[in-house]
């Protein structure tokens, strides 16, 4: 009996020892170890901080500083190009604005290898462009007549058409080439021409503006042509064989 006694006495024991050791060992996976209790912090952090820099350095920044810059780069250039199309020295602005005179620089020289031509140079000495006719209105006579009705006048080249003048810009020369004898004779030249006579703009300068130009004695002058103005004297002498309107 007793035997018996101490083996249920025993057992008892045991089954109190593996209650405690299951309760303690219940109790430290809640509170010792902090897996779950961590677990939920865990999930929660990276989506906190994920959200965090989606906020504070995602496409809000990048895309802003992009379109900006795009932005501000567009508009220079666009103002450089409103600048470059409106200026004073441009083309379209001399079409509207005719050439005045005073600033102007006229002067008419011979050509080297040429003894009956003649290379009129109108220079733009202004700071903006203007704008003068096709060709320089241009008469031949002698410089000491009263009347100048019957002096001679060149031929032109027939419709210049196209813009609606010749554009100098600022510091640029206009050339025009006058021959007083494209055909070269010696007989049957008009008598007594001394002089030629320029202005530069025909279509808007008063005649008072007509420069004088001495051609020396002996000068030969019959059927005279001359071309129209242009930036080169090689140009202006191709324009010049192409005249065949009496101006």
């Amino acid at each position: 009996m007793r035997t018996f006694r101490s083996r249920n006495r025993a057992t008892v024991l045991g089954a109190a020892v593996t209650a405690v050791l299951a309760l303690a060992l219940t109790s430290c996976g809640k509170d010792g170890t902090g897996t779950k209790e961590a677990g939920p912090a865990d999930n929660s952090a990276p989506a906190a901080a994920l959200a965090g820099s989606s906020q504070s350095t995602g496409p809000v920044k990048t895309s802003g500083t992009t379109e900006n810059t795009g932005a501000v780069k567009a508009a220079s250039v666009q103002t450089r190009t409103t600048k470059a199309g409106g200026g004073t020295d441009t083309d379209s602005y001399a079409y509207k604005h005719p050439c005045d005179i005073e600033k102007l620089s006229v002067r008419v020289t011979g050509r080297s290898g040429a003894p009956t031509q003649r290379v009129i140079k109108v220079r733009n000495t202004g700071a903006k462009a203007c704008g003068l006719s096709h060709y320089p209105r241009v008469s031949l006579g002698n410089s000491r007549a009263a009347d100048h009705s019957h002096d001679v006048r060149p031929l032109v080249p027939g419709g210049p058409g196209g813009a609606p003048a010749y554009p100098v810009h600022a510091g640029h020369t206009a050339y025009a080439v006058i021959d007083l004898d494209p055909s070269g004779a010696t007989t049957g030249t008009a008598p007594g021409i001394d002089e030629l006579n320029v202005l530069a703009d025909g279509d808007h300068m008063p005649n008072a503006a007509t420069l004088n130009f001495p051609l020396g004695s002996g000068a030969r002058v019959l059927k005279p042509k001359l071309g129209l103005y242009r930036s080169t004297v090689a140009d202006a002498v191709r324009s010049m064989t192409q005249a065949d309107t009496q101006s």
